[in-house]
Parts: structure tokens; C-alpha cells; sequence
């Protein structure tokens, strides 16, 4: 009896390792692909960012509908519907992601690069925070180095600066609370990007349709190429979000948090490699206290002893 136990408690641990290495290879996959973004909407620039937002929300709702249809898994949104709690949390999920979405977009036209990339700096931080009050996620002595040194360096950024970064801290905000939203609902992920975008998608659709009346939609008006490019917006966007959703159910925010960090690493090497930007002193001091942060988080994981339940 003992050893038919023994035999049957061994998969679980091994099932959890197995889960916590997908969702640490999704949460990558999410975040680098985000890191490359600049190089897909750099090609928008002349669209006004509010229809930038709305095709990605409608287009990414046309994609999970093809493939809700194709996969058969319209009856599992029912289920959902009658959950109301879920339902109730996908419906913000919906609201914040597109908040976060907005706000980024708005910012980046207008010129406030350096305030949008100090909010996907400051986003890990707020993770980690969220994860220990809501999800009771243990802050080790290793980790609550590597966000005292993150803080240190974002802090030195905003002094340097000159204001309160607000921009940057609702988007560090809105993209925390999505995450921690995805990972209270703890759905399949295809089933919840599908509801967050069909939720979105009439109000992406009633305002493109008065944009195109009023003469001035860029669908098709402004070519081809942009015709195509917005099109694709809604796989661009659906993608990584199928990733952040997988990953979100199988590893901790914790470790999600500090993952985050790719993306705005990605985006600063395509800013000064690429396109030729300067980095300013306080994004410098921002990257400085994140890098040593995260190789601290990185090198002690196998440090902390783990605690069998």
C-alpha cells in the first residue's frame, strides 16, 4: 500500500515542474515579442492612435472567433457567462487591458517614450506586490534586494527626470492588474483572450465605422500596406496575449514580474540600435537598477530552499 503511494505521489511534482517550465517559456515568449513591437507600429505612425487601438481590438476579436469556430469552443463561453465571478473578472480584465493599451499608444505618439518605458520598469515592482497581497506569494531576502534595487534606480530615474511620472505609473499599474485579473480567473487561456476581446470589440467596431463615415478611417484610404498592417494588428496582439494568459495560470507573479523585463530591454536596444535614439540619463539609471535586479533575482533562485506541501 505504501509503495503503490509512493508511486502515485511522484508525477505531481514532476507535473508541476513541467507546468512551471511552459509557463516560463510563454511568459518569454509573451514578453519578447512585446520587446519587438516598436519594430510592427513604427510602420503605423501615421495612423491616429486611437484606431491604431481599435483595430487591434477588433482584429484580435475576428481571430479568436476563427479560431473558436474552427476548434468548436463557443459552448465553453457559456459556461463562463454562468460563472458569474469569472465572467464579472474577464469583463475588467477587458476594461484595464484596454486602458493599458490606450494609454501606451496615446503616449507614444504625443512624444512621452521615456515616461511609457519607466511604466514597464516599474510594472515588475507592482507584481511582486500584488502577488504577495493577493496571492500570498513568499518575498524572499534575494527578491526583496532585487526590488529594493529596481526601486533605487526607477526612483533616481523620475528625480532625474524632474516630475511625478504619471503616465508611467498607471501603465505599470493597469498591466499588474491585468495580470493578476488572468491569473484569478485561471481559465484557458484561448477562451479568455476570446470573451476580453468580443467585450471590446462592438465599442473598436461603432467607433472605426464613424471614423471611415467622417472620411477619416485609415482601412484601406491609406493604402495597401496599412490596410494590411492593421489587419495583422489583431494577430500581432492576440498572440503574445495567448502566451501572457498560459503563462499567467502556471507560474508565479513573482516570476512573472521579473520576466516582464525583457520586453522593455528589447524595446531600448531597437530605440538605440535601430532607430538611432539616445537613451537619457534617467532611463539609463532606470536600466542600471533593473539589471542588477533582475541578474540578483536570476543567480539566487536556486538559493532559496523549497517547501514541500
Amino acid at each position: 500500500m505504501r509503495s503503490m503511494q509512493a508511486v502515485s505521489s511522484k508525477p505531481e511534482p514532476q507535473h508541476r515542474r513541467s507546468l512551471e517550465t511552459r509557463g516560463t517559456l510563454a511568459a518569454f515568449a509573451a514578453y519578447g515579442m512585446w520587446g519587438l513591437f516598436p519594430l510592427y507600429w513604427k510602420q503605423l505612425k501615421h495612423v491616429e492612435s486611437m484606431q491604431i487601438l481599435a483595430h487591434r481590438i477588433l482584429w484580435a476579436a475576428v481571430f479568436c472567433f476563427i479560431l473558436m469556430l474552427a476548434w468548436k469552443r463557443f459552448p465553453e463561453i457559456g459556461k463562463l457567462v454562468k460563472q458569474k465571478k469569472k465572467f464579472f473578472l474577464v469583463f475588467l480584465a477587458s476594461i484595464v487591458v484596454t486602458a493599458n493599451w490606450g494609454l501606451y499608444i496615446w503616449a507614444v505618439n504625443i512624444g512621452r517614450v521615456v515616461e511609457s518605458a519607466l511604466g514597464y520598469y516599474i510594472n515588475p515592482l507592482v507584481s511582486v506586490l500584488l502577488g504577495a497581497l493577493f496571492f500570498k506569494e513568499k518575498v524572499d531576502p534575494w527578491t526583496r534586494l532585487a526590488v529594493a534595487l529596481a526601486t533605487a534606480g526607477i526612483v533616481g530615474a523620475a528625480i532625474l527626470y524632474g516630475s511625478v511620472p504619471w503616465v508611467s505609473l498607471l501603465l505599470a499599474v493597469t498591466f499588474a492588474a491585468y495580470g493578476a485579473l488572468k491569473k484569478k480567473v485561471g481559465i484557458e487561456p484561448l477562451i479568455s483572450l476570446a470573451v476580453e476581446t468580443f467585450i471590446a470589440a462592438p465599442f473598436a467596431l461603432a467607433f472605426l465605422l464613424f471614423r471611415q463615415a467622417a472620411g477619416a478611417g485609415a482601412f484601406w484610404n491609406d493604402g495597401v500596406l496599412t490596410t494590411i498592417l492593421l489587419t495583422m494588428a489583431g494577430v500581432v496582439t492576440a498572440v503574445p496575449l495567448f502566451f501572457f494568459a498560459q503563462a499567467a495560470n502556471s507560474i508565479s507573479l513573482q516570476k512573472m514580474g521579473f520576466i516582464q523585463y525583457v520586453s522593455p530591454c528589447g524595446q531600448l536596444f531597437i530605440g538605440v540600435a535601430i532607430y538611432g535614439e539616445k537613451p537619457t540619463a534617467a532611463l539609463l539609471m532606470a536600466f542600471a537598477g533593473v539589471i542588477s535586479a533582475v541578474l540578483i533575482y536570476l543567480f539566487t533562485r536556486k538559493r532559496i530552499p523549497r517547501i514541500s506541501r
